[in-house]
This record gives C-alpha cells, sequence and structure tokens, in this order.
C-alpha cells in the first residue's frame, strides 16, 4: 500500500511540474481517472490522503488560472496605454502645428489691420476733413454745424448738385503735404542725426532734439499746407479745378514772400508760423502723452485679461496691435477736441487774402466768398467771439464726430473680419467658446504636463499590476 501511494505521489509531482508548460486540462483529465481507480488500490483508509492531495492539485490548477488571466490583462492594459500615449502624441504635435501657422498667420493679419488703418486714418477720413474745414473758415454760416444731425441735410444737397467727388477735393495736396512733412524729417535727421522718434528711452536732450526738428519741419511745410487748405475748401463749381503740382508752387510763393504777400490781405508767412508752429508742437506733445497712457493702461488690462484666463502662452501681437490702434484713436479723437477752436483760428489765418469761394453748408446749394480781415492770431480771436460767440470756434464739430464714428466702424469691421478669417483658416473656435470653456488653459496644460503626466501616471500602475502578478506566482508555488 506505502509503494501504491509513493508512485501516486511522483506522478502527482510530475504533473503539477508539467502544468506551467503545458495545458492543463489533458492532465487534469488522467488525473481524474487514477482518483477513480484509488480505491480500488489503496482502499478505504487512503481516502482521506486522497481528498487532501486533490484539495492541492485544485489550488495549484486556480492558481496557474489566475497567473494566465493576469498576465492577458496587463498585455491588455499595456496595447490599450500605448494606444492612448500614440493618439495624444499625435494630438499634441497636431496641436503644435496649428500653433505655428497660427503664429505665421497672425504676422499677416497684423499687417491688414496696420494698412487699413493707415488708409482710414488717410483716405476714409478725407470727406469729413473737407466738411470740417468748409465750416471752420466760412464765419458768416448762421449754422454751426455741432453735431452730424445738421450736416446730413448739406452732404446730400452737395451730393445731389456735384457728385461724390466734392467731399474728395484736395486728396492730392493732402497726401503730398504729409509726404513732404516725413521727408523734411528724414533729411534734418540725415544731416543733424537728431531722432525722428522718441520711446520711453529716451533721454531728455534727445527728446528736445527732437522737438527742434518738429518745430522746422512744422515752420518749413505751414506755406504749403495753406495751399493745400484752399484747394480743400473752394468749391468745384466756382473755381478751376488745380493740378497736382499746384501745391508746391503756391507754397513756395508763399514762403519767398516772407515780409511782403503777393496779395492784399494775404497775411505774410512769418505771422502764420509762428502761430502754427506753437500749436503743433503744443498738440503733438499733448498727443504722445495721451497715447502713452491709453496705450500702457489697454496693455495692462489686456495682460491681466489674459493672466486670469490662462493663455499666457499664445501669440498676442494681434491683442496688442489693436490696443495700439486704439489707443491712437484715443490721443486724435483727444487732441481734435481740445484743440479744435485753435485750428479753426489757424485756417482762417491762413485763408485770409486768397479769394476763395468755397460751397454754403448752411444749404449746400450756394457758394459764398470768404472775405475777413484778420490783423493776427489774437484779433482773429476776438473777432470770433464778439461776432459768433464761444460756439464759432467750434464750427463744424459734427464732422469730427462724424469722422471718428466711421473711423471706429472701420477698424470693429476689419477686427470682425480678422477673427473670422482666424477662425477658417487655423480652425480655432471662437472667442466666446474658447473664453467659455477657457481652452488657453487647458491647451497650456496639454503643451506644458502632458509628457510628464503620462510618465508619471502609467507606470506606477503597471509596476503595481506587476508586482500582484509575481505575488500570485509567488503564491502559487507554495
Amino acid at each position: 500500500m506505502s509503494g501504491s501511494i509513493n508512485n501516486y505521489t511522483n506522478q502527482m509531482h510530475a504533473a503539477a511540474n508539467r502544468a506551467y508548460g503545458e495545458q492543463i486540462h489533458p492532465q487534469a483529465e488522467s488525473y481524474q481517472q487514477m482518483m477513480d481507480r484509488m480505491p480500488q488500490l489503496i482502499g478505504d483508509p487512503g481516502i482521506q490522503l486522497v481528498n487532501s492531495l486533490e484539495d492541492r492539485d485544485k489550488a495549484i490548477v486556480d492558481n496557474i488560472n489566475a497567473d494566465q488571466h493576469a498576465v492577458s490583462h496587463i498585455k491588455y492594459l499595456n496595447s490599450d496605454r500605448d494606444l492612448s500615449i500614440e493618439k495624444q502624441s499625435k494630438a499634441l504635435d497636431k496641436y503644435l502645428d496649428s500653433q505655428d501657422e497660427e503664429a505665421s498667420l497672425r504676422k499677416y493679419l497684423v499687417f491688414g489691420v496696420q494698412w487699413v488703418s493707415l488708409v482710414t486714418e488717410n483716405l476714409l477720413s478725407h470727406p469729413f476733413i473737407v466738411l470740417r474745414r468748409q465750416c471752420q473758415v466760412y464765419n458768416a454760416s448762421k449754422r454751426y454745424h455741432l453735431h452730424p444731425f445738421q450736416l446730413m441735410p448739406s452732404i446730400m444737397h452737395l451730393h445731389r448738385r456735384q457728385g461724390v467727388t466734392t467731399l474728395w477735393k484736395g486728396l492730392g495736396s493732402c497726401l503730398l503735404v504729409r509726404g513732404m512733412t516725413l521727408a523734411i524729417d528724414d533729411v534734418i535727421s540725415k544731416f543733424t542725426s537728431w531722432p525722428k522718434d522718441v520711446d520711453s528711452r529716451t533721454t531728455l536732450k534727445r527728446f528736445g532734439q527732437h522737438l527742434l526738428l518738429k518745430s522746422i519741419s512744422i515752420g518749413l511745410v505751414v506755406p504749403f499746407y495753406a495751399a493745400s487748405l484752399v484747394e480743400t475748401v473752394q468749391s468745384d463749381i466756382a473755381s478751376e479745378k488745380p493740378g497736382l503740382l499746384d501745391v508746391f508752387r503756391e507754397g513756395s510763393l508763399r514762403l519767398f514772400y516772407w515780409s511782403s504777400p503777393q496779395k492784399g490781405r494775404m497775411l505774410p508767412a512769418w505771422a502764420l508760423i509762428g502761430p502754427s508752429v506753437t500749436m503743433g508742437i503744443t498738440k503733438y506733445l499733448f498727443g504722445l502723452v495721451i497715447r502713452g497712457v491709453s496705450s500702457r493702461i489697454m496693455r495692462r488690462r489686456l495682460t491681466m485679461k489674459q493672466e486670469q484666463r490662462g493663455a499666457k502662452h499664445r501669440d498676442d501681437t494681434l491683442e496688442h496691435q489693436n490696443a495700439e490702434i486704439y489707443a491712437n484713436l484715443i490721443s486724435m479723437l483727444t487732441t481734435e477736441m481740445l484743440f479744435f477752436p485753435f485750428e479753426t483760428i489757424l485756417h482762417r489765418l491762413q485763408l485770409q487774402g486768397t479769394r476763395t469761394i468755397i460751397d454754403n453748408l448752411d444749404n449746400g446749394y450756394a457758394v459764398v466768398p470768404i472775405l475777413t480781415n484778420y490783423q493776427g492770431a489774437i484779433d482773429c480771436y476776438r473777432t470770433t467771439i464778439l461776432t459768433e460767440g464761444v460756439a464759432g470756434l467750434y464750427k463744424g464739430f459734427g464732422a469730427v464726430v462724424l469722422q471718428f464714428a466711421a473711423h471706429v466702424a472701420v477698424i470693429k469691421l476689419t477686427k470682425w473680419v480678422v477673427c473670422k478669417i482666424t477662425e477658417c483658416i487655423s480652425n480655432r473656435p471662437p472667442a466666446r467658446i474658447v473664453q467659455y470653456y477657457n481652452l488657453d488653459r487647458a491647451s497650456a496644460v496639454l503643451v506644458g504636463g502632458n509628457n510628464s503626466n503620462n510618465s508619471t501616471t502609467i507606470s506606477p500602475s503597471i509596476s503595481s499590476t506587476e508586482l500582484d502578478v509575481h505575488s500570485v506566482g509567488q503564491n502559487s508555488l507554495d
């Protein structure tokens, strides 16, 4: 009987050793057949020992099955996480590519916004400048046109009688005078090394040289500006159309006749240059201060807004460019409002004695001559206050309101078009969706912490699973 039990034990150990490399089910079947024959070999006293060996063998089989299930589960987890990592890396590469495309696109859009702003400032605002100057120089007008609604009937009448081009007269001469100003600044800067532009890092000495450069430039351009003013306000139906270069001829004549003008009531050049330079430099300095303060405030608000949204990684060139455009617009509007009375006085002095006939904006149909006899800037101011009142210094202010309303509308339209182009080309969601779902912060997290998060979250789970597998294996061998 003991020999039979020893043979049976050897067979059990051999079956257990082969179970790790081969299939379990055929060995289990042979083992079951042997167990059925055991009562015949050993009799009733060996039934208890056989039952204990049967329980041990079942435990071994269960542990082997658990090991195989754990190994297959680990393979599935590894394949699934490898696939998720690959998808995340592809998404990250696609996001970075889209960011590069968006950065290159924004450069072109910034250039487009700058170009539109420049065109609006120099071309689209010219009709309102024509209306404003015609109102300023007409000292005998009954309507002051202080708000835009008073100008609307006159604009409609001018359009019906003279056509659309009547509001674009003198555009060529205005552009030539502005180009001449830039050219004089450049020539003076090259010969004297004085700075044409200043910033916050400019020293006090360099800033004084810059102001001196601006003073000389304004003084040299004043006669040509007066000639351009005549072409801007004169009526098309009552005057000959000037040539393209007539502004240079008329300006040169006024500059050369320094002390004695060529016409009766025309003021000499020295009487115009002093007030023009004084007002020009004061207006320029005030504009610099307003633009600097407005730009700092808007940039600060933009930075705080980006910090709240967590979007500091984005290319904000376009937003800062919009801030600069609005700061420049605020500076222009403020200076035009404050210096509008002084501009009215200078325009009347520059037009005096030129025998100019302008359109009567009281009704928009008739034409009237400009006949004044001012002795200087102070005399012009006193006469205007006495005959027209304080409101006489603000004649045509409604045209300024129309000008800046149109300027803001063009900027808003351009910004909307730019945003739509950016969304269409860069596949970026609208600004409201980005702000509502805080996608900029999510993008920053994706760029900054994607790789590190993957390495720290996946590796511990795999290592812990491996430890469980090793523990299962050890338990099964015990």
